[in-house]
């Protein structure tokens, strides 16, 4: 079920990221960086998530601000996430397990200090500006943060026990 209010949200975003969190001090970086069939490792896809929390608060503050809000990112469109996501990796190919991880908490306080500093209203009342559908801002925040912490760790925990056997 959604979150519906700030403190849902909070306590939602809070929750996740601490299963995240566990789940990744646990993991050596030589497991981390090992790729899957479709060359994507378990740093690449934590370096991911932040990645999104930065997209979701660029499109918020554009929207506020009246400017063009490129999504899912500027240059692309959603059908056209696996491209995306090829480029993301690539540019993030130098990125340590420990840098990925590093990254993705920087972002989660980020996330949070966004969700605090914004009330109910602001949060749930209506769409997200220049968002063009019908989400509102917590809806995007719960999509970027603990939602993409769900399948973090739903993909590391298939790894893992893919490697295990």
């Amino acid at each position: 079920m959604a979150a519906t209010t700030q403190s849902e949200l909070l306590a939602l975003t809070e929750k996740e990221f601490a299963k995240l969190d566990k789940l990744m001090s646990s993991i050596p970086a030589d497991i981390a960086l090992r790729k899957d069939e479709e060359d994507t490792s378990i740093k690449d896809v934590v370096a991911h998530r932040a990645n999104w929390i930065a997209l979701f608060l660029g499109w918020y503050f554009d929207g506020l601000a009246g400017k063009t809000v490129h999504f899912p990112a500027e240059g692309y469109k959603w059908n056209e996430l696996k491209r995306y996501n090829a480029r993301l990796r690539e540019n993030q190919a130098s990125l340590s397990w420990d840098e990925a991880r590093a990254l993705l908490r920087d972002r989660h306080v980020q996330l949070i200090s966004f969700i605090v500093e914004r009330d109910d209203e602001s949060l749930y009342s209506g769409p997200m500006k220049g968002a063009n559908n019908d989400w509102k801002p917590g809806r995007w925040a719960e999509a970027a943060g603990p939602s993409h912490y769900r399948s973090a760790g739903k993909y590391i925990r298939g790894r893992l026990r893919e490697m295990a056997a």
